[in-house]
This record gives structure tokens, sequence and C-alpha cells, in this order.
């Protein structure tokens, strides 16, 4: 390691802390802990918007280390000494935010079945509240249970946590509390009391199916799980399958109200040996019972996300202690925009590891998370954001896509020319403002006459900015959103294993659009070279390779799986992620292109790597919302099953085929017809132009709606591709466009 120091934000003022502290502020005037973040921070963009590479650090095969250019010498793993947990954090905010809203819902009446059309909010100070009486609540009804078996450890566990908690980390966990529903703020009020008393946590959700879900309630033991109603006679069967194996399953508490119709299901549960109450009388119990807070340590395990992955095997463990949280926090209030009074809409899934960063992140600056109609879907979206008004919202590329469609439809391509012409010129009157880093684009005519009318029409009046990840996105779609919303964007990279977002691009920092940013000041990154795949570190464009990972915000170990454990982090600490990445000369802004081991080997021997052309014809063809690409070894040529947008197919056929075109066409019967696909493929192939070869490009389509489904279980929900699963499901298709042969072959490409 090179004994140099680079420039460092702990050079521009006092308040910071010196470089060899894992803290961020020193703040030797002591101002108060809400000016340090909601005013010092976020680190100025011009600095902490770049990754840097640290001299001295490459060794045969790897890069150098890249670190965030604010904290070049060392990590951060949290804001100010002491508030390394989520605990602590969430302790702090709620004595500083007391009065402020801290979590917020679309109220339901249960009574009469219906949602009412309004949003009610939580208070910091009620949500502490009741995190706590709910967590009493939790340890009384569990000491209590009449079905608890002393022999399985899980259940030893309930009644030792008190003497051992202090020693909990990863190798030696708490019981198990396990989630099981939808976003909510019994979720989050659940979560926070199993934070503050050293219980790990972990996930159910519907798309694991019940084989999965089994398995991980299974191997974790879990002796107690908080679900909604819905999920409830679901888990009492599966117990009742699997008396054995599930015999660690004592308590469910329902996070909606039961009534004296449900007193079957409580009678039901009770002969399986399980006791059900609903939330409301955990907490009341609490309230009669109280019990003596036992916080975590920053090496506590917080959670254990199970990841779907890729294969269709059992989903993996992934442990994460409380630094990991308080880490991850961190980078976000470091790194993006934010105030008191910010409006989160927590639209992802708090079972996956992104959302339940994003809302966490919220905590730190007194935020508030609100969360969509209980059975919330895409086609509610919008409805819940004109209620809410959130300022801020993180989502997946899909409904970010569906947005762009909506919006042009009605703007760029209406079918008034007028209106074409008018939101044409305001659009691009703001996108050649928002060039500029740092510039927003505003422009006090547009923005009045035009942008503000299309932010109301989908809840976003006060949207600052949007943040994605999860899976690519074309930059042409930010460019779009950022314009014709008047908003940021920020694009991030994460892994369950990073506790989720360690790579972001500032939603203003509109040189790194398109790229995952830069590293947070919690992390640092290397790439492996891998020359077998063509991914070299001297590449003109930048160097590119397998990105690996080190850091506070990383996991520590996968549960009960050492041999993944030890495939996945090296002796020196580094995690392999298994994507490549490229990082660009100037910026240091990650890119991510590739999977390692995701190729082909052709009958003519070039390897194709799927995952990179997939990404290249999605980002360059806008027409296709989805697309899975298959080669085989006995074939000199790929094919695809392809998703085309619903909303933008048939304006596609009405362009290129006008004489055939009708309103009513439909245009998955359309592109069956051979040429018709060939007129797409051509024009697919001539949007990718010179970035793909002859050989990796598409020479035959299946083409669909959205063929790549989580019911089908070939894809992950999120949405990353299980290519052996995939395969056998489309290989009816896949075969029939083998035999079919190629639609493009006398074409050159």
């Amino acid at each position: 390691m090179s004994s140099s120091c680079l420039p460092s934000i702990a050079e521009t003022d006092a308040v910071y802390a010196s470089d060899d502290k894992p803290y961020i502020f020193e703040n030797p005037n002591d101002l108060p802990l809400e000016t340090l973040v909601n005013y010092v921070l976020p680190f100025p963009q011009e600095i902490a918007g770049e990754s840097v590479k640290i001299p001295g650090t490459a060794v045969t095969g790897f890069s150098e280390i890249y670190r965030n250019a604010a904290t070049p010498n060392g990590l951060k793993s949290s804001i100010v000494k002491g508030l390394d947990t989520y605990h602590a954090i969430f302790e702090s905010s709620a004595k500083t935010y007391a009065n402020e809203p801290c979590l917020a819902h679309h109220e339901y009446d249960y009574e009469n079945s219906q949602h009412l059309e309004r949003y009610a909010t939580v208070s910091y100070k009620e949500v502490h509240q009741r995190k706590n009486n709910f967590a009493a609540g939790l340890f009384f009804l569990l000491e209590s249970n009449p079905f608890k078996n002393r022999s399985l450890e899980s259940h030893q566990k309930i009644d030792n946590h008190f003497q051992n908690y202090k020693r909990y980390n990863s190798d030696e966990l708490s019981f198990i509390v396990t989630f099981y529903s939808g976003n909510r703020v019994e979720w989050v009020i659940s979560d926070l009391a199993c934070s503050s008393n050293s219980i790990t946590s972990t996930a159910l959700y519907d798309t694991l199916g019940p084989q999965a879900s089994k398995y991980i309630l299974e191997t974790t033991e879990s002796p107690a799980i908080i679900l909604s109603k819905d999920h409830i006679r679901g888990i009492i069967d599966l117990k009742k399958e699997n008396p054995e194996t599930l015999s660690s399953i004592i308590l469910l508490v329902s996070m909606d109200p039961l009534t004296k119709k449900d007193q079957e299901l409580v009678h039901y549960a009770e002969t399986v040996n399980i006791k059900l109450y609903d939330f409301s009388q955990v907490e009341r119990t609490g309230e009669i019972f109280p019990h003596q807070q036992c916080p975590p340590n920053s090496e506590t395990a917080f959670t254990i996300t199970f990841t779907s992955g890729t294969t269709g095997a059992n989903p993996k463990g992934v442990i994460l202690p409380q630094r990991c949280c308080a880490s991850g926090m961190l980078g976000y209030s470091s790194l993006v925009p934010h105030h008191k009074g910010t409006r989160e809409f927590a639209f992802l899934p708090l079972a996956h590891i992104f959302e339940r960063h994003i809302s966490s992140s919220m905590f730190m600056f007194g935020g508030a998370v609100g969360f969509p109609r209980l059975g919330g879907t895409p086609l509610t979206l919008f409805q819940d954001l004109k209620l809410w008004k959130p300022t801020f919202m993180a989502c997946v590329p899909r409904i970010f896509t569906k947005i762009e469609s909506g919006i042009k439809a009605t703007t760029i391509d209406s079918a008034s020319s007028v209106t074409r012409s008018l939101y044409g010129r305001a659009i691009e009157a703001k996108r050649a403002r928002q060039t500029v880093d740092g510039d927003k684009g505003d422009h006090f005519v547009y923005d009045q006459l035009f942008i503000k009318k299309l932010r109301s029409a989908i809840g976003f009046d006060d949207m600052e900015f949007c943040f994605t990840g999860g899976a690519p996105i074309a930059a042409e779609t930010i460019k779009f959103l950022k314009s014709s919303l008047g908003i940021g964007f920020a694009q991030g990279y994460g892994s369950s294993e990073s506790f989720a977002g360690m790579l972001m691009s500032l939603p203003f920092k509109n040189s790194s659009v398109g790229t995952c940013g830069v590293i947070a000041p919690s992390m640092e990154a290397r790439l492996r070279e891998l020359p077998e795949m063509g991914y070299l570190l001297n590449d003109k464009n930048g160097p590119r390779g397998e990105l690996q990972l080190r850091g506070h915000q990383l996991f520590t170990k996968y549960y009960k799986n050492d041999e993944e454990t030890n495939k996945a982090i090296d002796a020196d600490g580094w995690f392999s992620t298994g994507d490549v990445a490229e990082i660009s000369a100037q910026g240091g802004y990650f890119k991510i292109i590739d999977r390692v081991k995701n190729f082909y080997k052709l009958s003519q021997g070039e390897y194709i790597s799927p995952e990179r052309i997939e990404g290249l014809y999605l980002s360059k063809f806008p027409f296709a919302t989805q697309l899975f690409v298959h080669g085989d070894s006995t074939k000199s040529y790929l094919v695809g099953v392809l998703g085309l947008n619903p909303d933008t197919a048939g304006q596609y056929i009405k362009s290129k085929f006008p004489d055939e075109y009708s309103p009513e066409v439909d245009p998955i019967k359309f592109f069956q017809d051979k040429k018709h696909r060939k007129v797409l493929l051509l024009d697919m192939n001539r949007a990718i132009g010179k970035q793909l070869q002859g050989f990796e490009k598409l020479h035959n389509v299946f083409v669909d709606f959205e063929p790549l489904t989580v019911e089908r279980q070939v894809v992950t929900p999120t949405m990353k591709i299980r290519r052996p699963i995939a395969t056998r499901f489309f290989r009816k298709q896949i075969d029939e466009m083998y035999s079919e042969g190629s639609v493009i072959k006398d074409y050159r490409l």
C-alpha cells in the first residue's frame, strides 16, 4: 500500500474527522447532529461525485483500488462516533425529530373493507414507543408460549436472550424472527423492534414459492413469523404438512386486526402448536409487561436476506451485521441530496435489500416513508403517488420505462402536431441545460406551462429526484425523464451482499448519466482482469474486469454455508461479485457491462456474453422491454425471446408497416409472420450498429409482451434471468427458431 495520501474532504474543514478515523465528523464546535447531517452533508458534488484510484495498490491481474474522492485515504463506517448501528441511529432520530412524520400509510377501513382516499402519518415519537411496546410483547408471548420446546436450540435462545445478547455476531445469532407481508407500517415497526433488541430477522416473499419458504423456515428454525393476514393459513398449512421440520414455529403475529370471524384461524393454529395474535394485541401486552432493551453492537447480525439466485438452487442467506445498515445509511446521506421533510414512496418490496437500504436511510435525516395501499400494484401506483406526493422514489427500471412510454404517448408522440411541437421544444430546452453538472434545467416558462402538468398527472408534483437500480436502464430513458419531468435521476448498483447500494450516480451529476456512478465512502473496489472473456485492465475506454468489493458495508458470510462463503470472499476480504464492470478514465464512474460466468460457445468457436448483448439491445432499441439471448454450441448464431413494450408496439408497426396497420392489430400475432420479424430484427441490429460483431447479433426472435415473469420462475424477483430455467421453459420456442433458421441470413451484419 502506498504511504502517500491523496487530497480528502478532511482537509477542507475542521468539522470533518481525520482520514484515519472511521467516522465522518469530528465536530469540534459541537454542532447539533441535525446540522451536520442536513446542512453539511451531502459532500460537495464536485468532490464526492468522482472515484479515484489509490496509487501503488495494483497487483498482477488486478487493477488499483478505487475509493470515493472525498475519502480516499480510509473508509468510513459511521457519521459520528457511536452511531454505528441501525438501532443507535433511529434512537437519535426519534429524539431529534420526535414530532415529525416518520411513517405514512394509505388508510384502510377494515370494517367496510375499503381504502380511504387519504394518507395518515405516524410520528417518530409514536414509532419509537410502538416498537418498544411491540418488542416487549413479543418477548413475553415467546417466553410464556405453551408450545415452547426447550430441546430446540432456537427456543433455548428465547429464554437465554437477555444473558447472551451482548456476544451475538455473525457466528452466534439470536433466535430469528421472520417477516412475511407487503410494505406497511407494521413491517418497519417489527424491523426496528428486532434491531433494537439484538434479534436477527429474515423475510419471506410471495415469489419464493412454498418450497423455498419451507427451506428458509427450516434452516433458520424461526419461532415467530410476523405476517399479513392473507398469509396466515398458508403458514399453518405448511407446518401441518411438516410438523417435525417446522416444529420451531410457535407464534404468528397478524399485521391486520383479527376479528371474531378469525377465531377459526386462531383455533386452527393451535391444532399445530402455534399461538396466533394480532399486532395490537402484542403491543398492548408489551405495555403491560415491559422488557429491558437489549441493544446491539456493530457486529450483531441485523438480518439474513435470502437471495433467490439465478440457477434455481436453494436460496443463499446473506448475513448482514448492524454495521452494514449503518454504513449503507452513511453512504446515502453523504452522497445523495436530502433534507428533513423528505417524503419517500416505498414501492419496492421491503423483503429485498434495495428498499430496506433506501427506507432506513430516510431515518438518518428525519425523512418520512410512505407505503402503497394494502395490496398495491403498478396499476394503483399513480393513485397513491397523487395522494402522498413524495419528494423521492426508488424503483426498478421497468416502472420508469412505463412512465417514459406514458409521457411520450401524450407529448412528443401525440397525435396532435401542435402538442408534439410544443412539448418537443420544452423537453429539448430542458435537456440542453441538463448537460452541465449540477444544472437542474429549470426554465420558468416551460416549467409552468408544460412540465408542471406532466408532473401533476402522475403524482410527481413535489418530486425532486428518483433513484433506480436492480437492472440495466437506458441512458436515454434517464435523460428523457429528467428533462420531461424536471427532476434529478440517480442510478445505483449493489447486491444483497453489500446491503444494496454502494455505487451511486448522483442525481444532478449529469456527466455520470448512463453509469452506476461512484463508490460510497464506506467501500472500496477493484477489478480482476478476465482475458478469457476479452476484458482487460488496459482497455482503451478504461479498465474492465470482474468487480470486487471490500469494506464496512459488506456481509460477513452466507448462513450455514461455508463452502459458498469461501468461494465468494478471499483471504484478504475481497468479495467477487460475478459482475463485469468498466471504470471510466474521467470521473471514475463504474458501469456494469456483463456477468462473469454467463457465456455460450458457438459452433465456430466464438464465445458469447448474453448479458452484455441483452443490455445493449435494451438500451438501444426502445420498443423492447425484455430480452433473453440464447446460444447453442451446435449453431453459429444467436436467437432470443423478446418482450415488446405493449404501449408502443402498435406505434412501431404503424411506422414500419403503414399499409398493414390497423388499431385492432395484435402485435404478437403480427410478428409470428417471418417477413415482419425480419424487419424487426434488422431494425434492432441497425440500432446496435458496430457495438456488436456479426456473430453476437440476433438472427431470430420469439416475440411476446412479457415473456420473462417471476411466476414462470425464469427471472428472480429482482428480474435477473435464471438462464438454466429460462432455457428449459423456452425450449420449444428455441428449437422452433433454430428449425426455422436465421431470418436475416442474407443480410450483412
